[in-house]
């Protein structure tokens, strides 16, 4: 086969399971990083290319929840300006990571998210109807932290802004979703004019992969407002295992 045909097929592919994987839990970008290095591309401008599909699946999930009435505006005010504060921070840090270690102290925090998920299905499924907000000296430092950890690393910030939402801001898992792409779409827009920028993006291929990541996004935006949360839960428990599977048997992203 052609390589610019196999190209045009599959990179919308890959960007729609990433859009459709992102927009019900996180971690899309474990397909899409390895297939953009693949494709020839170094590993800060395969992270600036992918950032355009994650920006238009954004948009589109957003604009889906929104228009059928499961995202929460007024609502997440306050988780958006913790995590924007938050991540402004952490991309002015200037720090040495360990990567092998960083990967699988992630993994093992997806794993006992994991666990959470399975014993404790009623609080992810009913939201507001079961339990209250936390305290807002539980809900800030939770939320800054998850925003300086977007700042700086990314990978599998959804997953974590799930899990504050839900267990912090008394969300169910669809109001937590419509939510988290909001919180997102804000992070990949000053994400993606750093990259802009220091010309690390490749359009003609964030533009591909943009394509199958809004039909991916608009696609599990519908499930989710249509099935509800319980099938958002058991979506996020596969998604949850295969990350961490993917982490701690260290496939790499770069």
């Amino acid at each position: 086969m052609d390589t610019n045909l196999l190209l045009l097929i599959a990179v919308p592919v890959v960007g729609f399971a990433s859009g459709f994987i992102n927009t019900l839990a996180g971690s899309g970008s474990l397909i899409t990083l390895p297939m953009l290095i693949v494709l020839g591309l170094p590993a800060n401008v395969a992270n600036g290319t992918n950032r355009v599909g994650i920006l238009v699946q954004s948009l589109v999930s957003v604009a889906t929840f929104r228009r059928r009435g499961a995202l929460d505006v007024g609502g997440s005010l306050e988780s958006v300006a913790l995590t924007t504060i938050g991540a402004a921070a952490g991309a002015a840090l200037a720090v040495d990571l360990d990567e092998a270690l960083l990967r699988r102290t992630i993994g093992v925090l997806m794993i006992v998210m994991l666990g959470v998920v399975l014993l404790r299905p009623g609080r992810w499924l009913a939201g507001h109807a079961t339990g209250a907000r936390s305290s807002w000296w539980i809900r800030w430092p939770v939320f800054l932290a998850i925003g300086v950890y977007g700042g700086f690393i990314q990978a599998g910030v959804g997953i974590f802004l799930l899990a504050g939402l839900v267990l912090g801001a008394g969300y169910n898992l669809v109001g937590a979703n419509a939510v988290k792409n909001l919180i997102v779409l804000i992070f990949t827009v000053a994400a993606l004019a750093v990259f802009v920028v220091n010309d690390q993006v490749r359009w003609g291929l964030g533009a591909l992969l943009a394509v199958g990541s809004a039909a991916g996004a608009w696609l599990a935006a519908h499930l989710a407002v249509e099935r509800g949360a319980p099938f958002v839960r058991w979506a996020l428990i596969v998604i949850l295992a295969l990350s961490a599977v993917a982490l701690l048997g260290d496939v790499r992203l770069a």
